[in-house]
């Protein structure tokens, strides 16, 4: 591979990431326009700059077309089960119960935006946290953008250990590490990611009630983050594959005892401006009374964690359910610079029925049956004078949209990785960047794979032995520069536009990405910073 690294080539690496940036958070413009823009951008790149073929062009596309598969097995699923819930009134009566639960406000949202979604990803992942968790807070009364963007930050502590460890196999199967170094990258993984648990629980408070909710919740925040992100760095220790998990359930577990607390049992008074709630919501259903009761409302989601749960965590079911499996053959493909991607059998097989979708899909039926069953969805057209539109109609009407996008941005980050793109941006900032400063900007890296893949697994896939490779070369320790990788691919998620596309998706929004994007990116900013800083203190130590 003999790819130029110089400030031209580097320049146009970085153009369909920056003109999906500039695009979507300051022109306000669609998921949908901003995707087919940067696939534009990233083809002309591709074709005129890095000397990629129609036939690398061409095969990169269709992988990024399976890629997008397995985002919107979730996806469509995902808005299955919200049709099946809105139309039958479910969402009004969850949002009885979900205020029974406390009084105080902001403790609910902290249970459902951060535990609830934690807990999601520890079992499932791919997007599930985000497609399940955002209508749920917009049922509660939460704006849909900050109904979006809450999950999408508190979930991220547990994208690389979460769906049982599936990112951290990964990244073992593209490095060659000896067992002292794999035991100590797992470990200082675990250290940096603190500092997301963190973040993550301050800035959903933040977004909430500014000062007032600060001061008002930094106990329990700390008591969380503890449990989170202090449980997944010991947990690393056992067994990286349940480090999310473990400390995931144990929050969840937490939230009774903190619930009783009465700093938390009673409304939070004090707390005034509250941006992230709709004002309205509280008298939105009066005169509306859903046909459900609570318990009913709830059981999707209860059914949910019981089958993610048992497809998960039950050997055997697990072993039968895994050995259904299919993906694509793909042919060798090059470029004229050398980037070279091996043929393939099988590509990226997909396991339909131990993927998310599979839980959500049996949810989504058993829930329908149950509620037509029960006269629920002819009870609420009643109750709101309206004519529903069809479950599958709406499914329709709301998963076209979103899926579209979702396509293009997968198959806009497989052409940045076919044609080489991807690497110029990592070996330019290695090139100009001394030992340290390499070490502070390596969790950049894993941001920038996770933002154009939208996902920390494929980050670290594209990264990992690059930067195992820089980190020798630059005589710094590699266990802390893989650590300091798998956490910028967990950072980045927060920014990856087919997270934001799937929440905006799920909470009612389609459109309305960038208004997303412009909440989730100081966080991951923020998080870049104390994570470099972070990372070049380890290496300090290791000195």
């Amino acid at each position: 591979m003999e790819l130029p690294v110089d400030l031209l080539h580097w320049s146009l690496a970085s153009l369909p990431i920056l003109a999906l940036a500039v695009l979507m958070v300051n022109l306000r413009w669609t998921a949908q326009q901003a995707g087919a823009a940067g696939i534009f951008i990233a083809a002309a790149v591709a074709f005129f700059i890095f000397k990629t073929p129609m036939s690398t062009l061409a095969v990169a596309g269709a992988k990024g077309v399976w890629d997008a598969i397995f985002i919107l097995y979730v996806i469509w699923p995902a808005l299955l089960l919200y049709q099946i819930m809105n139309q039958a009134g479910g969402y009004d009566a969850l949002r009885r119960g979900i205020t029974r639960m406390s009084r105080n406000e902001l403790f609910i949202i902290v249970a459902l935006g951060w535990v609830f979604a934690s807990f999601l990803q520890g079992i499932d992942g791919f997007g599930a946290p985000i497609a399940v968790v955002a209508p749920l807070l917009v049922a509660f009364g939460v704006r849909p953008v900050y109904a979006v963007a809450i999950p999408i930050i508190a979930h991220i502590w547990a994208k690389f250990f979460g769906t049982l460890g599936v990112g951290w196999l990964a990244t073992l199967q593209v490095v060659d590490l000896d067992e002292a170094t794999i035991l100590a990258t797992a470990y200082q993984s675990g250290l940096l990611i603190i500092i997301q648990a963190v973040l993550g629980g301050f800035t959903i408070v933040w977004m909430y009630g500014r000062w007032p909710a600060i001061r008002h919740a930094w106990p329990l925040v700390l008591i969380i983050a503890t449990i989170q992100g202090v449980g997944q760095l010991l947990s690393t220790l056992v067994d990286p594959a349940l480090a999310a998990f473990l400390p995931a359930t144990a929050a969840m577990l937490a939230l009774y005892p903190l619930s009783r607390w009465r700093r938390y049992a009673q409304p939070a008074t004090d707390i005034v401006d509250r941006p992230a709630m709709r004002e309205s919501h509280a008298d939105s259903a009066i005169g509306r009374t859903p046909p459900m009761g609570s318990a009913m409302s709830f059981f999707p989601y209860v059914l949910l964690t019981v089958l993610a749960l048992g497809t998960s965590m039950i050997e055997p079911l697990k072993a039968v359910l895994a050995g259904v499996t299919f993906g694509l053959p793909f042919p060798a493909v090059t470029t004229g610079y050398g980037v070279t991607n091996a043929a393939v059998p099988v590509y990226s097989a997909l396991k339909p029925l131990t993927h998310p979708g599979a839980s959500l899909i049996v949810t989504a039926v058993v829930t329908w049956c149950l509620y037509r069953a029960r006269g629920y969805y002819e009870a609420w057209s009643i109750t709101t004078g309206t004519k529903p539109a069809g479950v599958l109609r709406g499914l329709l009407e709301s998963a076209v949209p979103a899926s579209v996008p979702i396509v293009a941005f997968l198959v806009m980050a497989a052409l940045m990785s076919h044609s080489g793109q991807n690497d110029t941006l990592a070996l330019g900032i290695a090139a100009i960047a001394p030992a340290y400063a390499f070490a502070f900007l390596s969790n950049g890296i894993g941001i920038i794979g996770a933002f154009t893949t939208s996902s920390s697994t494929s980050s670290n896939v594209l990264f990992s032995d690059l930067q195992v490779t820089l980190a020798r070369l630059k005589g710094l320790p590699e266990a802390t520069i893989l650590a300091a990788q798998s956490a910028g691919g967990a950072i980045g998620n927060a920014i990856a536009p087919a997270n934001v596309v799937m929440g905006a998706s799920t909470a009612g929004i389609s459109g309305q990405e960038g208004a997303i994007l412009r909440k989730t990116l100081p966080w991951t900013l923020f998080a870049f910073l104390l994570t470099g800083v972070a990372t070049v203190l380890l290496v300090v130590l290791a000195a």
